[in-house]
């Protein structure tokens, strides 16, 4: 059996946090803010595995109004993620993401992000696709006023 899930997360920018977008800090004078460290990649691939095991989404397992997930480390969620989707017996086939930011470039940051990914996930890279985008200075996003990401997993059973 395969399943299929689909994740959407958007932070807004601001001030005086740093920015980490698939378990990278990107040096950048804005970070995303959230309850955790607002890894919006992070959190749009949990929430397609959730949904992909007919788990819910990000926010019933890791509540942003728990002390506990405060400035959590996002890959601490995603493993926690993983070990939900294995013990309704799947297995992760792959992912495919979208970054949509209009500045800083993620090009340059996306090896690494599919290394720790990868990492994380117990997967190959190649098992992770990371593409980015910007609006072409249209939207929130184009006014670098926050950025989001997009990401569909294909899980097996």
């Amino acid at each position: 059996m395969i399943r299929i899930g689909f994740g959407y997360d958007v932070h807004r920018l601001v001030e005086g946090r740093d920015l980490i977008i698939g378990g990278v800090k990107i040096p950048y004078k804005y970070g995303l803010d959230g309850h955790s460290d607002a890894d919006v990649l992070i959190h749009a691939i949990c929430d397609a595995m959730l949904g992909a095991a007919n788990l819910g989404d990000i926010g019933r397992h890791f509540p942003d109004n728990s002390s506990e997930f405060h400035g959590i480390d996002s890959k601490i969620i995603l493993a926690r993620t993983l070990d939900l989707i294995k013990e309704e017996g799947y297995r992760l086939g792959n992912i495919d993401t979208t970054i949509v930011a209009q500045q800083p470039k993620m090009a340059p940051y996306i090896p690494h992000m599919q290394q720790v990914l990868a990492e994380v996930l117990e997967v190959e890279e190649n098992a992770i696709s990371i593409k980015a985008s910007t609006t072409e200075r249209l939207g929130f996003e184009g006014r670098k006023e926050g950025i989001s990401a997009y990401a569909v997993v294909l899980l097996e059973k």
